[in-house]
């Protein structure tokens, strides 16, 4: 009955929280709403709002006093919420990050240190008995991916397939016959199924982060001995945190603030762990300036080899 009750209660919040909204800014100018992409709003709910609430609680003296969680079911949606001013902050990884900013002319605020991490790469890898040594042999195979938002699970091995000369071909299913001249992907949605696909033969390779490598959970020792690394893109940053343009100068910089200080604060340390395990948040280095460089032209000729 209690689980009813408060399943109840939460989808009256999000309907609440969602009818608020609907009329954008204007009418909300004491609450700060934060924003993700989300399949599962329930889980990310849970991760987010003690984040936001943390924050409010510091803003009180700008006439901030509420807060809220908007989810959008994909990377467009999130771009109409940030125009239409439903949405204020919204925590991202690179790729979509980098979207929503050209989309929205929304700004980077600081770079976020998800899992302890400050940034991740691209793992691409297969049976060890497989003869794929490289990219370079996967012509004619299958390879699968996690799913169409992820930045080292689909953008960044995306385009380092077709900048190698291959051509992907999505395929209905990892059972669907790959084309001779091309390479055919699917998405497996979980990393675990990537690493599972491979190991049964179902798809030739698969590609993910390097945590998710290490990840016992989503790469098995059991399957792991069987396999092996056969590409490795380069570092980009983690996770990145974006800030509305129309927000009030003075209120993103205490945000930005705040945020910069949250690991020093013992107050942080349950939103702080409830934000996927982030260590803290900090200002983009000079390596990390590099690596968005480096991000932003993959976006750009992602883009126009979509077009």
């Amino acid at each position: 009955m209690k689980k009813v009750f408060k399943s109840r209660v939460f989808f009256l919040c999000i309907g609440l929280l969602l009818w608020c909204t609907n009329a954008g800014a204007e009418i909300r100018k004491d609450t700060l709403i934060i924003g993700r992409v989300s399949d599962n709003p329930k889980k990310h709910y849970k991760r987010l709002k003690p984040m936001v609430d943390y924050v409010v609680s510091r803003l009180s003296d700008l006439g901030i006093t509420r807060s809220g969680v908007l989810m959008a079911k994909n990377d467009q949606e999130m771009i109409e919420y940030l125009k239409e001013g439903k949405v204020d902050w919204v925590t991202e990884t690179l790729f979509s990050a980098l979207l929503f900013c050209d989309e929205t002319d929304a700004e980077i605020m600081v770079r976020r240190w998800k899992e302890g991490r400050s940034d991740y790469c691209s793992i691409f890898f297969a049976r060890k008995d497989s003869g794929i040594n490289s990219i370079n042999n996967l012509k004619g195979k299958k390879i699968a991916f996690e799913d169409p938002g992820s930045t080292t699970g689909y953008f960044v091995p995306m385009t380092v397939l077709k900048k190698t000369g291959l051509k992907p071909v999505k395929l209905a299913s990892p059972r669907e016959k790959p084309p001779a001249e091309g390479i055919g992907y699917v998405f497996a949605g979980r990393d675990i199924n990537i690493t599972t696909w491979v190991h049964k033969g179902l798809v030739d390779a698969g590609v993910y982060s390097d945590i998710d490598w290490e990840n016992s959970d989503d790469c098995p020792p059991a399957f792991k001995k069987n396999l092996r690394i056969i590409y490795k893109s380069g570092p980009f940053p983690r996770a990145m945190e974006i800030i509305r343009k129309a927000v009030d100068p003075v209120i993103k910089k205490r945000i930005k603030e705040i945020l910069l200080n949250a690991h020093k604060d013992p107050k942080a340390k349950k939103a702080l762990n409830a934000y996927r395990e982030t260590k803290r948040f900090d200002e983009l280095t000079e390596k990390a300036k590099e690596q968005l460089d480096a991000a932003r032209q993959m976006l750009e000729y992602f883009q126009k080899q979509n077009e």
